[in-house]
């Protein structure tokens, strides 16, 4: 099942780290959404390296995939602990201050409470009558061990053994039909969980001579975005990066090149085994015929002539030796001049290639390279357009893998 797990500012979260290890071991999926608060106690790496998803904690970290509303919605039970005294009170009051909160107005699936905080808190006729309120909602409180709080307090209000917790999150789970036994799949949280992806981002160089070489304004910017999205819907990612020096979010492969050839040689390897490639590099067309090993000097006033050669349309290559199911992905960063539009070059493009998808977008000197916003148009194989995107280049991402989930259920399943 998929556990949603809520972690608010106790010290008793440190326990809480258990309580993800046992369910991890038992087969089931977990996504934490700690609280600002909580991460003075328990950082957001242990999180992410216990439940193998990342934790975000902002309802803005992510609103293109609005996750504010999606993780409550695919929970399958909920569980908040150590829930303090502070967000049993926002909780009844039906408050969406941050991610956690918003999640759980979301959910319809059953919520659970492990509270922790001092005697006097618990006792309080404030939170009596939160949990109460709770309750009557159909949020299940689970009552607070007795023994040693923070300092040298003692009394009820201590958060319960790990083990205790979630065998009380199972009977919930039980009674409220929720299924148990863990699948292969584990109902991971993501879309395309499961799923394989490569992806080629930047801009290829072409050497001259030793120094020099053909180059591109690519900055990889769309392609990290692409993989980051991915990565946060659930799918196993690999990035085969052009002279890209951007960083990339942990759990997502990566393969540095430089040349067109080493792309394609990399590209091709990574796909052998892929669900989907989204070829989002700006591969040169041509390269020069000859590289000469040392730097070319000038001569006089003469100047220099270099024969070049077509590059292996990489991106045609990969239709054709597809496999059965495989989602290929291309994009064409286009301009228009006295014969064509941008998007008639496009078009004449997506024909051409072949390609499952093809995104186009208008580019110049100034527009659509680097971190700005992104506008542009996915064409089929028949170069009709299936749709458009625009804005930053995160938000075109999960629009473009948007596109990508919907032909992977026409084609019945990626996985």
């Amino acid at each position: 099942m998929r556990v949603l797990l809520g972690v608010t500012g106790g010290i008793a979260a440190y326990k809480v780290a258990m309580v993800v290890r046992r369910l991890k071991a038992d087969g089931h999926a977990v996504r934490v959404i700690p609280t600002e608060a909580s991460l003075n106690f328990v950082g957001r790496a242990t999180w992410e390296a216990l439940s193998g998803e990342p934790a975000t904690t902002q309802t803005f970290d992510n609103v293109p995939s609005v996750e504010h509303v999606r993780l409550g919605q695919r929970a399958d039970i909920v569980l908040v602990a150590p829930a303090t005294a502070d967000f049993l009170a926002s909780a009844a009051r039906g408050e969406a201050r941050d991610l956690l909160g918003n999640a759980l107005l979301a959910t319809h699936a059953p919520v659970v409470f492990a509270p922790a905080m001092h005697t006097e808190m618990w006792n309080h006729p404030a939170t009596v009558a939160n949990v109460a309120t709770l309750r009557t909602r159909g949020a299940h409180v689970i009552e607070p061990a007795v023994g040693r709080l923070t300092g040298p307090d003692s009394g009820p209000g201590r958060l319960p053994e790990p083990d205790e917790i979630v065998d009380a999150l199972y009977a919930v789970a039980g009674d409220a039909g929720v299924v148990l036994e863990p699948s292969s799949e584990t109902r991971p949280w993501g879309d395309l969980a499961g799923v394989s992806i490569v992806i080629s981002a930047g801009g290829t160089r072409e050497p001259i001579d030793a120094v020099r070489f053909l180059g591109n304004r690519s900055s990889g910017h769309q392609g990290f975005a692409l993989a980051e999205a991915a990565r946060e819907r659930g799918a196993r990612v690999t990035v085969v990066a052009a002279n890209v020096q951007l960083p990339l979010g942990e759990g997502i492969a990566r393969v540095d090149v430089e040349s067109s050839e080493q792309l394609g040689a990399a590209v091709k390897s990574a796909a052998a085994t892929a669900d989907v490639v989204i070829m989002a590099a700006a591969v040169a067309d041509f390269r020069p015929a000859a590289v000469s090993g040392t730097k070319l000097k000038k001569k006089a006033d003469a100047g220099l002539t270099l024969e070049l050669v077509q590059t292996e349309d990489i991106l045609a290559s990969l239709v054709r030796e597809r496999r059965e199911r495989q989602v290929i992905v291309g994009f064409a960063a286009e301009t228009g001049d006295d014969a064509a539009s941008a998007a008639a070059y496009a078009r004449q493009k997506a024909r051409r290639k072949g390609a499952d998808l093809l995104v186009f977008n208008e580019v110049g000197a100034t527009r659509g390279f680097g971190d700005v916003p992104n506008s542009v148009t996915f064409y089929d194989a028949d170069g009709v357009a299936q749709g458009a995107a625009s804005g930053t280049k995160l938000h075109v991402a999960h629009a473009v893998l948007d596109a990508i989930a919907q032909l992977a259920v026409s084609e019945q399943s990626l996985r």
